[in-house]
This record gives structure tokens, C-alpha cells and sequence, in this order.
């Protein structure tokens, strides 16, 4: 990995130039630069230290760059920019071997051991078993299943969850609902309970159920318990069909009544007491009265004492109560004991993406497990924001069969799961998503996914030109790179490591489909530029070779967001190479 080798070049300069210690090259990293003049990687790291050892930072890179060496044939040519900037740029000698490279390593190109092993559990989509999916959850799906694959690319041993919240009140309603759409459907008269769910699923749940055992629960005095677990179930199967239809799969369905049923709860609530940060108290010390009526309000505590957990100390803007004082845990409690089992489980970090709704929550949870004695850094939450979906400019508000929402799987239907995944990762998930169902049926290049795709297909198309002229890729020796074109193709080529390397450090799914979008504007360039099939035997394999690099480099991309790479589009026929 250049990553690898550009720091043990700075960091055999250090040593040379009697400067090295383990703080200072723990602070060294390298970034890509915005504009192709500074160079092909950049750092700092001079700028960093340079106050305490008293010396300028740029007569500091300047030392360095005189000692850097050439990093294992990748550096062609360090140079000090502004106050002490080191600027790298590649060999030749690296740029022209970097397509047979590519090919040899073939999926494995992109992968680091960066991580070095770490347990990483991602907690994702986690949707109440209420309803089907919505696009909030596709959009949730797609960037958590993304982070995965990326984190398992750069060398972190990663896994993905979903927690089902199957333990509650709103299960209970769901129970509810099922049972009186289901005297609905045999013409009894059982009404939705006040806060039941109205979508017209229900009435599909229902119709799957057994006419002659749901006529008997629906008179039996326990009989709610079995329309509970009858609409738990089929919810919980609905929603892994249609996860599974749109690629999302997940390595483990963990359920909250588990924490329940195996004395996690009450042991969390024992192991947090053990360590002093519980106490019970109607008016405890340090909490205002208006807090104590917004926790009465939210957690439905009553005027007798309540068990709160001492989280103000922190960073939470308030203790908050884990136990109500009629004996029931509030959400909080097991939500401390499912992350002290993620820990217990071995896994050293835990990802969750939330919906913008729980953004408030972050704080609480994160005081909350430092309070049982996790680590600090154990914890990271990103937020997912919402997603609009547009027709031609409005905004598409109504699902025709749940008359609620948009589901997951009428937007797989009407777009694909290709566009649908690319599209919700395509964006920061910390920002809002305008999703243009137009847009997203384009088979053109203002369509993002079709635009890398359609460089994919025109990849293949070329190699099977070149085949029936019994020209294949070259196999030998590095060809040359003489157009500007293919130049530029390759440095973008080289630098999809480090975009995969830091996607993943930065939990930024967004820089795969931005840098497959520049990379296939790159090649669609050099196709244009460069005639590939030419009366040129070598030079036509040299090309095809860095036709089939490209092919691979966007393969690999599109896989980690569990977007296909096609071999032919509707499309190729109108270039023909």
C-alpha cells in the first residue's frame, strides 16, 4: 500500500535527520491533493512538531525531502511547498507498472491491513418491526452496509446488526392491530386500539394468518400474546425479504428480548449500582424541577422514587432515570446492557447510524456507557439523515399500497436496488437527500450510476473489439504511457487505496461513488483521446491492459456499495470503438 510506504520513507528521514520519536510519527498521515499541481500525496506532518524542536517547519521538510527516498520505486520526486508542505509525486517507472499490478491483485487491489484486525460491530437500519422498510431505512441499509465492506477492505475485522426492538409497547399495539384487521377480515367488530397502526400492510399480515387458529386467539383471554408473536414474526421475515431483495444482509438479527430473558438488564443495572453510579431519589440532588417533569413526562416516572443513573457527570445535560419507580426499565437501561454485550462480545469499537430523531440521544447513551466503564472512543453514532423523493420536481409523498410512506421495496421496484444504493450513498449521510426518481430512470450520463457503469460496459466492449482482431490485454513487461490521457487515468487509478483506506478511517461511504464518478470521467476521456484498437499491435494491448485495470478498479468500487458491474448496456451500441 503507498499509504505504507510513503511512511516508512518519511519515517527512515526522521531517524536520519535525528528527529524520530513514536509521538511524532503517531501524528503523520497523508492526504490526496485537491488540485493535481500539488502533487499526488501530501502532508503536514512538518507543521506538526516543527514548535517543539525550534526549527521553521519548512527548513524542517526541507531537510526531509533531501533524505526521503524513493519509497520502494513509488516516489519519482519530493518537493517543499508554502510553509512546509512535503508534496510527493510518482515515478514513472511506478505509473507505468500500476495496470498489470492492478489486474494481478484484481479484487484484492484496494485493501489494506490498516485496521490491523480490530473487532468493529456496525449497528444499522435497526427499524422497529412495525411496518415495512422506508426509504429512510434504504437510505440507512445502503450507507451501513457500504461501511462494512469498506472496513473489512481496509483490514478491520467488521461485522453489521440489526437490532430489533422487540420488547414494548409498540409491539404490543402491533399486536393489537393485527388482531382487529383480522376481526376486520371475518366481519368482527374489534376497533384499532387509540394509538394502533393503521397501514393497510396490516390487512396483508393479516390475511396470511390461519382463519381457524386466529379465531381462537381472537377470543381467548391470553389470545393478544399470540397476535403479538404472530405480527412479530411476519413483520420481522417482511422486513428480511426486503433487505435481502435490495443486497443488505447482516451478520446477525440480534433481539432486545434477549437482553431481557438472559438477565443482561438487570445484571447492567447490578454492574452500574456496583460502580456507585445509581441512586433513587424523588427529588434527586442537582436535577431541577423542570428536569425532573420532563423525565416524568418522557419516561412516565412516578412521585414516588424513581432509579436514576448519574450521566450529568459525563457530559449529558442531566441525570437521567432508568428504572421507573412502578419497576419497569426505561428504553435507556436496555440500551446500556445491548452495548456492554456488544463489548463483552469482543468488539474493541460499535458504529451505529441513527435517524436524525434520536440525534439528542447521543450524548445520553454515550455518558451512559462511560458511566458502566467503557472506553471513551467506544462508542461512535453517525446520523442519517432524511431522504425526499421527487417526480419531476415534487415531492412524492404517498405510498399507493402502505398509504403511509414510500416503502423499500417500491422504490426497488421502480428504480432498481443499483440506482436506489448508489443514489443513497452517493451523498454525505449527515446531509439531507433530494432522491430524483427521474433522474434515477435516465439511461444516460446525467445518471450518475449509468455514467460508472456505462465506463465499465465500454471497457468490456473495447477488450471484446480488440479480441476479434485477436488482440488481447498485455501481459509482459510495463508498456508506455505516452498521451496525457492515459497518464491522468492512471494516477486515478492509483489513488483508490487511499480512498478506500480513508473512507473507512473516516466513516465516509460518500468518496466511493464520488471517486468512481471522477474515475470513469477519466477513462471516458482517454477513450476519447486515445484510439485503443489501433494498427498498433502493442500499443493496443498496453491499452487494453489499462482498459481492463480500469474495468477492475470500477468492479471493485461499485462492490463494496453491492452495486453490479455489467459487461454491456443498452447504450454501447452507440460507441463502438
Amino acid at each position: 500500500m503507498v499509504w505504507n510506504e510513503l511512511k516508512a520513507a518519511v519515517a527512515a528521514a526522521l531517524e536520519a535527520a535525528g528527529l524520530a520519536s513514536p509521538e511524532r510519527l503517531a501524528r503523520l498521515d497523508f492526504a490526496i491533493p485537491r488540485e493535481p499541481s500539488h502533487g499526488d500525496w501530501t502532508t503536514n506532518f512538518c507543521m506538526l512538531f516543527a514548535k517543539e524542536v525550534g526549527r521553521p517547519p519548512r527548513a524542517i521538510a526541507e531537510e526531509l525531502a533531501r533524505r526521503i527516498g524513493d519509497a520502494g520505486g513509488i516516489v519519482g520526486s519530493v518537493e517543499v511547498a508554502g510553509p512546509g508542505f512535503l508534496n510527493f509525486r510518482y515515478g514513472d517507472a511506478f505509473l507505468a507498472s500500476l495496470p498489470a499490478r492492478i489486474l494481478a491483485e484484481g479484487v484484492r487491489f484496494g485493501n489494506s491491513d490498516f485496521g490491523a484486525g480490530e473487532r468493529i460491530l456496525v449497528e444499522y437500519v435497526s427499524a422497529n418491526p412495525t411496518g415495512p422498510m422506508n426509504v429512510v431505512s434504504a437510505r440507512a441499509g445502503a450507507v451501513g452496509a457500504t461501511l462494512v465492506a469498506l472496513l473489512r477492505a481496509a483490514g478491520w475485522d467488521a461485522a453489521g446488526e440489526f437490532y430489533v426492538n422487540d420488547a414494548g409497547n409498540q409491539v404490543d399495539l402491533l399486536g393489537e392491530s393485527l388482531a382487529a384487521r383480522f376481526a376486520e377480515r371475518i366481519g368482527g367488530d374489534r376497533p384499532l386500539p387509540p394509538e394502533g397502526y393503521q397501514g393497510a400492510y396490516l390487512r396483508e399480515l393479516a390475511d396470511t394468518l390461519s382463519e381457524t387458529e386466529a379465531r381462537t386467539q381472537l377470543a381467548a383471554p391470553d389470545g393478544a400474546k399470540w397476535f403479538r408473536d404472530q405480527a412479530l414474526e411476519r413483520m420481522v421475515a417482511w422486513q428480511q425479504r426486503d433487505l435481502g431483495a435490495y443486497g443488505v444482509a447482516f451478520d446477525r438479527w440480534f433481539r432486545e428480548s434477549e437482553l431481557h430473558a438472559s438477565g443482561a438488564v438487570s445484571g447492567t443495572l447490578a454492574a452500574l449500582e456496583a460502580r456507585g453510579m445509581i441512586y433513587r431519589a424523588t427529588h434527586p440532588e442537582g436535577v431541577s424541577e423542570a428536569a425532573q417533569s420532563r423525565v416524568k413526562g418522557e419516561e412516565g416516572a412516578a412521585a414516588a422514587e424513581a432509579t436514576w443513573l448519574r450521566t450529568f457527570g459525563f457530559g449529558d445535560d442531566m441525570d437521567r432515570v432508568v428504572v421507573r419507580s412502578d419497576g419497569r426499565p426505561t428504553y435507556l437501561l436496555p440500551d446500556i446492557a445491548y452495548h456492554r454485550d456488544k463489548r463483552e462480545r469482543g468488539f474493541r469499537r460499535a458504529i451505529n447510524l441513527w435517524g436524525p430523531d434520536h440525534h439528542a440521544y447521543v450524548a445520553t447513551l454515550s455518558a451512559a456507557l462511560e458511566a458502566l466503564g467503557l472506553e471513551r472512543d467506544f462508542l461512535q453514532v453517525l446520523i442519517v439523515q432524511q431522504v425526499n423523493l421527487l417526480r419531476d420536481g415534487q415531492e412524492v409523498k404517498m405510498s399507493k399500497r402502505a398509504g403511509e410512506f414510500v416503502t423499500l421495496r417500491e422504490l426497488v421496484d421502480e428504480v432498481g436496488a443499483d440506482c436506489a444504493r448508489f443514489f443513497f450513498v452517493m451523498r454525505s449521510a449527515s446531509a439531507h437527500l433530494d432522491f430524483d426518481l427521474g433522474l434515477a430512470l435516465r439511461q444516460n450520463d446525467e445518471n450518475p450510476v449509468f455514467y460508472v457503469q456505462y465506463a465499465h460496459a465500454r471497457g468490456a466492449a473495447t477488450r471484446r473489439h480488440g479480441a476479434e482482431r485477436g488482440l488481447e490485454p498485455a501481459s509482459g513487461a510495463p508498456g508506455p504511457l505516452g498521451a496525457p490521457e492515459e497518464v491522468a487515468l492512471v494516477r486515478k487509478l492509483a489513488t483508490f487505496p487511499e480512498v478506500v483506506r480513508g473512507a473507512a478511517v473516516m466513516r465516509e461511504p460518500h468518496r466511493i461513488p464520488t471517486f468512481l464518478i471522477e474515475t470513469a470521467a477519466e477513462f471516458h476521456r482517454f477513450y476519447h483521446a486515445c484510439r485503443v484498437v489501433s494498427d498498433d499491435p502493442d500499443l493496443s494491448r498496453h491499452r487494453l491492459r489499462l482498459c481492463a485495470a480500469t474495468q477492475q478498479v470500477l468492479r471493485n468500487g461499485l462492490a463494496l456499495m453491492g452495486v453490479s458491474a455489467p459487461e454491456r448496456l443498452e447504450r454501447e451500441a452507440e460507441s463502438t470503438p
